[in-house]
């Protein structure tokens, strides 16, 4: 499994040499003027909310494997394939996020939210049967292509700190991974069960719109107070 990895960094790194543009680097650029990102509000709650809203297609992914042996009651022999049928939704979802993103990027990552949240509580009531819990994964991987509108949105308010930004994001996306699985532990340890991890994971989900909403109207509030009366 890691050479197949190590094989695929290895083409994506030559991929790269070959065609990504060979821009020069900006000479202005410093670590202070990074740092700038930081004093920005709009970028913490952006961070927030991948690292909220994201957190909930973790909480159910790291605990699949487990459900189809204990609640779907297959073969592990099939999870391999649920979890490539999980792949093929995240890159779908990627490549459809990007699209939407480009007209219109603040209605995407709501849409992309809702979504998640309606598809991850679907998980508990699809996880018995195999076919049904084929689908549901796919949809919930789907919904992982939150994560290109959420990184678009988050170059968009760093001014000029770039580079910190796309650091910052995937630090987010790490949170996210670590919140949404230990938060699902606990529901698990707690007695729910193990389907229980897809109301976890929709209400992160639920959580993750919340801060996005508030980022948009404090936006349309600063907005409005930018504003200069015409005399």
């Amino acid at each position: 499994g890691f050479a197949v990895v190590a094989v695929l960094a290895l083409a994506t790194v030559t991929l790269v040499g070959l065609h990504a543009p060979r821009d020069r680097g900006d000479p202005a650029a410093s670590p202070m003027r990074e740092l700038t990102a930081l004093q920005r509000p709009q970028v913490w709650l952006t961070l927030l909310t991948g690292a909220i809203g994201f957190g909930g297609l973790f909480a159910v992914y790291t605990y699949v494997a487990s459900t189809m042996i204990e609640v779907t009651h297959v073969s592990e022999s099939y999870v391999p394939l649920v979890l490539s049928i999980f792949g093929v939704g995240l890159t779908l979802g990627n490549l459809a996020s990007a699209w939407l993103a480009d007209r219109s990027l603040p209605r995407t990552v709501i849409g992309l939210l809702l979504w998640n949240v309606v598809v991850l509580a679907l998980f508990p009531l699809m996880a018995g049967n195999l076919w049904t819990l084929a689908l549901i994964i796919f949809l919930i991987g789907a919904g992982g292509g939150l994560g290109t509108p959420i990184q678009a949105r988050l170059m968009d308010v760093a001014g000029e700190a770039q580079t910190l930004a796309a650091a910052l994001h995937h630090s987010a996306f790490n949170i996210a991974n670590a919140l949404g699985p230990w938060l699902g532990g606990l529901s698990i340890a707690a007695g729910f069960g193990l389907v229980s991890t897809g109301w976890i994971g929709s209400a992160l989900a639920l959580g993750g719109l919340g801060v996005f909403l508030l980022s948009l109207a404090l936006e349309r509030r600063t907005a409005r107070l930018a504003v200069v009366p015409c005399e």
